[in-house]
C-alpha cells in the first residue's frame, strides 16, 4: 500500500511553516522528511512515523493512538508510529513534528 500523500502534505505544509530546511528521502515504503540528513517525520501507509528522544520513548507510548515502530517484524529503537487518529489538526501534527526534529538536533 502507498503512503499516504494526503498526510504528507500535511505534513510538508507544517514543516513549511518552520524556520527550519528539510529534505525528503523514500524509506521504510512511504517518504520521509529530514533535518540535516537526519530523519525526523515520516509516513508510512496511513501512520505518520516519528523518531523520539530515548528518554521520552516511555510517556509517549503512552499517548493514545502511538504504537513502536516494528518494521518487518523488528521493532526499531526511538521510533513510533502515529494513527491518523492521533493527528487531527495542525496543532497535534506540529506536537509529533516537533519531537522528530528534537530528536534530529539532538544527534548532531
Amino acid at each position: 500500500m502507498p503512503y499516504n500523500h494526503e498526510l504528507a502534505s500535511r505534513v510538508k505544509s507544517c514543516l513549511e511553516s518552520l524556520p527550519e530546511d528539510f529534505s525528503e528521502k523514500e524509506m521504510f515504503g512511504g517518504i520521509s522528511f529530514l533535518y540535516e540528513g537526519l530523519m525526523t517525520v515520516g509516513v508510512v501507509k496511513d501512520e505518520l512515523v516519528v523518531r523520539v528522544v530515548e528518554e521520552k520513548m516511555e510517556a509517549v507510548l503512552l499517548s493514545p493512538y502511538v504504537r513502536p515502530m516494528d518494521f518487518s517484524g523488528k521493532i526499531l529503537r526511538e521510533y513510533i508510529y502515529v494513527k491518523k487518529e492521533g493527528l487531527k489538526g495542525q496543532k497535534s501534527l506540529l506536537k509529533w513534528i516537533s519531537l522528530g526534529l528534537e530528536h534530529a538536533k539532538r544527534k548532531l
